[in-house]
């Protein structure tokens, strides 16, 4: 497992531990992420192993019947490009795998990704899949929606900003439609994908929004009746480009880029029904991250 300790890699781990699966966990750093493991115990294995570090991979994937690759960069910096990661590593890899016989091999993309793109971002996740492909020819490719979770950075990033504002920004006219799933669904989708013949699966949540009624309905579910400011998006980037510059960037150019294209999964892909799972709603989940973060009091159901 690369990408173990991170949003998704962290469940894909806890339900392949729940399963029964004993899971070798791929990191730089193993004993500095060992607290972010859920469910340590003799079924889960740190490994030191760097994607990027292509003498790491052959002694990773060795001994393994599948490897999931759940690394995904969403800011630059140094050595660490989109293409280097997403690109690269993914396909040394992918083609280390192949060489040690694993039977099993998924590749966690994006719904969007596209080889053609002009976003360097949306780019290197197209190349990616087709490096993936030519690396490891039954290759299993998961295309996921935006994702929501209990600790993400998506809703409570919303809910933070909808409470400060005096009038929320939205990114051009707010049209751009999304179909955010669960990072909980995801994860389960991804384990039992492995074992299964070669696909490709684009996930997404029971809802397509467009991004101002995400935003209505997030406020209306918290009790809030925000102002909606649209704002062009070359502003957008311009405070992306800032919001760069801090260690840990609340928003980036290429999230930016994102939220210009539709994301939503396509309905002559397979996706959950075939993998016999029904996607919780984005509401269910945000009823609970209100009740943690405001109280019981201000959370109320949607109509």
């Amino acid at each position: 497992m690369f990408g173990g300790t991170g949003f998704l890699g962290r469940r894909i781990v806890r339900h392949l531990r729940d399963r029964g699966f004993p899971v070798r966990i791929a990191a730089r750093h193993p004993v500095r992420n060992r607290s972010l493991l859920l469910g340590e115990g003799p079924q889960i294995e740190p490994f030191r192993a760097d994607i990027e570090d292509e003498s790491s991979l052959a002694a990773a994937v060795a001994g393994m019947g599948g490897v999931v690759n759940a690394v995904s960069l969403y800011l630059e910096h140094g050595p660490h490009t989109f293409h280097s990661v997403h690109v690269r590593a993914a396909a040394n890899l992918a083609a280390e795998a192949r060489r040690a016989g694993v039977r099993h091999f998924v590749h966690v993309s994006g719904v969007g990704a596209d080889p053609a793109s002009t976003s360097p971002y949306i780019r290197s996740r197209g190349e990616g899949e087709l490096a993936v492909q030519a690396a490891f020819p039954g290759v299993t490719i998961v295309r996921p929606t935006v994702m929501f979770g209990l600790d993400d950075a998506f809703l409570n990033t919303m809910l933070m900003l909808l409470k400060r504002l005096p009038a929320f920004p939205i990114c051009g006219s707010g049209n751009t439609r999304l179909q955010p799933v669960s990072v909980e669904d995801v994860a389960k989708a991804i384990v039992r994908a492995l074992g299964r013949e070669t696909a490709v699966y684009e996930l997404g949540g029971p809802r397509i929004y467009d991004y101002r009624q995400l935003i209505e309905t997030i406020a209306r579910q918290a009790g809030w009746r925000p102002v909606v400011l649209p704002m062009p998006f070359a502003a957008w980037h311009m405070l992306a480009r800032i919001a760069e510059l801090l260690p840990t960037p609340p928003l980036t150019r290429n999230q930016v880029d994102l939220l210009r294209i539709d994301t939503v999964a396509s309905a002559s892909m397979p996706g959950f029904e075939v993998l016999g799972i029904s996607p919780r709603p984005l509401e269910q989940v945000l009823q609970t991250i209100l009740s943690r973060r405001f109280g019981r009091s201000q959370a109320r159901s949607s109509t």
